[in-house]
Formats: structure tokens, sequence, C-alpha cells
């Protein structure tokens, strides 16, 4: 069935690359026009684990998105910066009319100390991106939902390690928890004006954040240089369905369902794409 957000903008975080690339790819292919953000540049401190995004991803995005016929108003913002998000999608909502779809999917993923090793500046950066970011896009965004009085779909990336505790990752695993915390009580909140929330919990995605040398490392400590088809043999055993990881596409897939009015009366849930992580 096609077209099935058309005529809808969504405002999407962390779009240059990853998910939150695919995911404006999956919406602008049923019919919505894009409003992308990304701090687009590596953050200090997190080149220990993998480089971020680029201003050349970005642009990629937009390419993949007006390839396909849809408009996209594209901005290099920070998600901690809530001045600066709030101009990115003003200025989006300029030019494109009108925002109905959110999609919170900019974050960071620190791991491998144990809880009572990890730097207050690692917690501090990846709560900062991971919930209040999440926050920051929700706070942006309600203001125009509500006004345009023709309720809407937020939709918050959180994590399988938002619904179960993930050893040697407690800032990650603190900070998609507290998205859970911030999806349900925007759900109460905005219920009355026809604005639903709900939050998504993909198991490993097959993204850079988790197809790195750094990621493999965390599941077999003891190798110096584990291989990518190495790290899937163990990967898979993380889950119920025997495949080591999803694809963006699943995930995106999934946001879509809860962008369209497929999902008109579903709020508060967490959609767990996990391929059975949680259950195990």
């Amino acid at each position: 069935m096609a077209g099935r957000v058309e005529g809808k903008v969504a405002f999407i975080t962390g779009a240059a690359r990853g998910q939150g690339r695919s995911h404006a790819v999956r919406l602008a292919q049923e019919g919505a026009d894009i409003i992308a953000v990304d701090i687009a540049e590596s953050l200090p401190g997190m080149d220990r684990y993998y480089h971020g995004a680029t201003e050349e991803d970005l642009a990629e995005t937009v390419r993949q998105v007006e390839a396909l016929d849809r408009r996209i108003v594209a901005s290099k913002a920070d998600v901690r910066d809530f001045d600066e998000l709030k101009a990115a999608l003003d200025e989006g909502v300029a030019q494109l009319g009108h925002v109905d779809i959110v999609s919170a999917n900019a974050g960071v993923f620190a791991f491998g100390d144990k809880t009572q090793d990890v730097s207050d500046e690692e917690w501090d950066l990846v709560n900062d991106i991971n919930s209040k970011g999440v926050w920051h896009t929700a706070k942006a965004a309600i203001p125009h939902l509500i006004e345009q009085g023709t309720g809407g779909s937020i939709i918050l990336t959180s994590s399988t390690a938002g619904l179960k505790g993930t050893p040697n990752v407690a800032a990650y695993t603190a900070s998609k928890h507290a998205v859970v915390g911030i999806m349900r009580t925007l759900a109460l909140e905005l219920a009355p004006y026809s604005i639903r929330v709900n939050s998504v919990h993909p198991t490993g995605v097959a993204t850079d954040m988790i197809l790195n040398e750094a990621t493999f490392r965390l599941f077999m400590p003891d190798r110096e240089h584990p291989t990518q088809e190495e790290a899937a043999e163990v990967f898979a055993t993380t889950n119920a369905l025997p495949i080591p990881w999803v694809e963006p596409i699943d995930i995106s897939n999934a946001v879509l369902f809860l962008a369209s009015d497929e999902s008109r009366y579903v709020t508060g849930l967490e959609l767990k794409v996990d391929a059975g992580y949680t259950i195990k």
C-alpha cells in the first residue's frame, strides 16, 4: 500500500546516516517530506568507539530523498542545543508548511567500562544526547503539533537497553531507560490533542554504531582485532531468532507503522524490533 504518509512532514534527528537516513528514505518512499537534522561531526571522546557522521553523509540523505521526488530541508544541528534544534525545525516548518511526524532518533553508544569506572564526562555526553536530546526534540515539535490541531505521531528511539540491564553499558542503558519515561509521560500529556507517542526498541542494528571493531571487542574481549564474521557468531547468540543483528530498514518499517494512520489508536507502546533479544 503506497502513500501511507502521503502529504505529511517528518522531522528526523540523526538523519545523516544509519537508522536516521533509513527512516527519512522510507518515509519519503511513502509520500512524506522531510526535515532532517544531524550534528554531522565526530564528538570528542567518541572516536575511541566509532566516527561520527559527516556533512557529506547528510548531503547523501538529501540526495536520496530528493531522488524520490520528495522535498527535504536539512540542517546541521546539535540536539543538545535546544535553540539550534528549534531553529532548524522552525525553518523546516516555514518551508514545508507543517510537521506531523517526529522521529527522535539521534543517539550515541558508549560502552566497555564497569559502571563505577565511567567518567562524568562520558556519562554527561551520552545522557545529554540520548535523553536530553530526545526531550529537546519533543519540546521543539510539540508546540507546532498542538497549534496545528491535526494530531500527530512522535516516535522516540530507545533500545533493548531501554528495557533490560546491559553490563558494561551503564550510561547508554540509563539514557535509553529515560527515553521510555519520556515516552510514557508524553503519551499521557498529549493524548487529548490526538498526538500519539511511542518508542521503538531495536536489538543491534547493522550501522556504523555497531559494525566496528570497538563494539565487536565488547562481545569478544579476548580478541584484539575481531572481524565482523567472528562477531556475527557471538551477536547471534544474544537474539532468539538466528540472526546477529537487524537492518536499518527493519526499524524504519516500524517507524513507518507508528507514523501512519494504521496505528491511529496506538500510543504509549514500547515496540520491540529485537529478534527476541529481550525474551532470552
